[in-house]
């Protein structure tokens, strides 16, 4: 979970994840377009983004096509709703 917050802390990595949510599975070259940084620099936002497994990716041929984990997605909205719940349980209270 650590690794998915740090991948988020990014803006081009939550805009990555942003263009994803909107368009579906995008190519590499899809989603560098849309960006004036280098293929390494964003060859490294990816990296991160599948270490955090907020990506999936798929070879064809020469192409790589990336998308949204949904699953992940989900489970970090629920980890930070559930953070900052207002039904939480008091930790200090003897239950």
């Amino acid at each position: 979970m650590n690794d998915a917050f740090k991948a988020l802390a990014d803006p081009t990595r939550r805009e990555i994840l942003h263009l994803l949510r909107q368009h579906g599975e995008l190519s590499a070259g899809g989603i560098a377009e849309r960006f004036t940084l280098s293929k390494p620099a964003l060859s490294h936002h990816f990296t991160i983004l599948k270490n955090a497994d907020l990506i999936s990716f798929r070879r064809d041929g020469q192409t790589i096509w990336y998308s949204l984990n949904t699953t992940v997605m989900q489970d970090l909205i629920m980890s930070m709703y559930n953070l900052f719940s207002v039904n939480r349980p008091d930790p200090e209270s003897p239950t």
